[in-house]
């Protein structure tokens, strides 16, 4: 076969193949043209502005502590540093696609005793030899390129996967304070019920003792004491539980975190309205949406890296070696032999394997593709999610908020009018369970509405950093 005929055979296939292959890339998606514009959430009359949301929401708070226990947590967690491991990976094997650019080169050097047969001169002794050789592949078809290129998205994609769980770690560590501090707070309210239903009981008992009081009102008051102090054992283990988790969070022990955790009384709250931007800003925050794109975009160039396994390999090398009887004898000129030249290897017209790796590459394009739709899908989803649950919990808790107030002023009512013997026992008992009901709905309603808050945050893309160019 002539290279003129060769070179004709390279080039109809080359056309065949392109016009058999496609890549899919963004402008494939189903949602393509269908996003933008504002957040559903936000045009329901919620709490929210369509200013871009801060990075670093944490500290919207106000809160030292909160600040330090993030600081320490994306410092020390164990989690993120397996994901800052991972990433190192991916950006070594994207040093070793480029590494494909470069010449390889060997150098050998051998020594030995060797028998010749008469016939190829009959000597026997030792036997030296030294050689060099490089060779650099001919990237006509695009494989080199194009493996960098899925590498590189590789990288963009670890990135993106190492800021989600940045992300994770930062809202579950705000959450986990926010649920010591509401745990704090939901301990204190049925400390608070205890004592007031202590104090009942001794009214009871007192006005039993006197002759005002019936004995069935004195066992009453005996059941409602009994019955807020089994609610304690468990209140305190929920709040214990969240400092275990500050504690695996921050990279601690429990035993430690105890001994370093700060005081607090109440679940962090912000007041005003929420800053959350628009769709298209959302989804270039979100990291999982970030990493779908690039997962798109490094199994296109995988398509890509398929297709030119069908077309001939052209390696440039050369060689010098030199082998002598005499170890000085080594590198003399008349013991040198050169070579230089292309080496063209095609596995044509066998390219059965080539083909199927190729639609292998072309269906995994085709499963990125949906998987980005599919993750845009969800991200909108959570954040559309994460606005209306937010929004109604800080509904919810303005009218239990006004409703404690109402129940704290008729349990005030119910003991005056009982002291004053114008109220049965059972209108105070009544009003001091409400009372008691409404103070444990509103702290319960604090600590959801602050988990809310980070949900908020973290569907918002909370942390993220910038991907940089690889």
């Amino acid at each position: 076969m002539t290279l003129k005929s060769l070179t004709l055979m390279m080039a109809s296939t080359l056309v065949l193949t392109a016009c058999a292959t496609t890549s899919p890339d963004l402008s494939d998606s189903t949602l393509d043209g269908r996003l933008g514009g504002e957040l559903v959430s936000a045009s329901d009359a919620g709490p929210f502005t369509q200013a871009q949301p801060d990075p670093m929401w944490w500290r919207l708070y106000d809160s030292p502590a909160l600040d330090g226990l993030i600081t320490d947590a994306l410092e020390n967690n164990n989690s993120l540093a397996q994901a800052e491991a991972s990433l190192a990976q991916v950006r070594a094997s994207l040093g070793e696609a480029r590494s494909a650019r470069l010449p390889s080169t060997e150098l050998s050097a051998q020594g030995g005793y060797v028998e010749q047969p008469l016939s190829q001169g009959g000597y026997d002794g030792e036997q030296y030899g030294a050689g060099f050789s490089t060779s650099w592949q001919v990237d006509l078809f695009g494989r080199v390129r194009n493996a960098i290129r899925a590498a590189r998205q590789d990288v963009v994609a670890a990135e993106a996967a190492h800021d989600a769980a940045a992300i994770l770690v930062a809202g579950e560590t705000a959450r986990a304070w926010a649920d010591y501090c509401a745990g704090t707070r939901l301990v204190s309210v049925g400390e608070n019920n205890v004592a007031l239903a202590e104090q009942s009981l001794d009214l009871t008992e007192r006005l039993y003792d006197a002759g005002r009081g019936l004995r069935l009102d004195v066992v009453q008051a005996q059941s409602r004491l009994e019955t807020s102090r089994a609610e304690l054992p468990s209140l305190r283990a929920s709040r214990d539980s969240a400092v275990f988790r500050l504690a695996t969070l921050t990279g601690r022990t429990p035993s430690e975190m105890r001994a370093v955790i700060p005081a607090c009384e109440a679940a962090p709250r912000l007041e005003g309205a929420i800053a959350i931007g628009d769709v298209s800003s959302l989804l270039a925050r979100r990291p999982d949406v970030r990493e779908a794109e690039a997962r798109l975009a490094a199994a296109s160039a995988r398509v890509g890296v398929s297709v030119a396994q069908l077309y001939p390999s052209v390696t440039l090398g050369g060689s010098i070696s030199s082998t002598a009887f005499d170890l000085g004898d080594v590198g003399d000129e008349d013991s040198l032999s050169i070579s230089l030249g292309p080496l063209i290897s095609w596995s044509f017209p066998n390219q059965s394997a080539a083909r199927a790796r190729m639609r292998q590459a072309e269906a995994g394009a085709q499963f990125a593709l949906a998987g980005f739709d599919q993750t845009v899908l969800e991200a909108l989803q959570e954040t559309e999610t994460a606005l209306t649950v937010f929004a109604a919990e800080r509904q919810r808790r303005q009218s239990l908020e006004v409703a404690r107030d109402a129940a704290a002023e008729a349990a005030r009512l119910a003991r005056i009018r009982y002291q004053a013997g114008s109220e049965s026992y059972i209108a105070v008992l009544d009003a001091e369970r409400t009372l008691a009901n409404a103070e444990t709905a509103l702290a319960s309603s604090d600590a959801a509405a602050a988990s809310s808050e980070v949900d908020v945050f973290m569907a918002l893309g909370g942390r993220w950093t910038e991907t940089g160019d690889q």
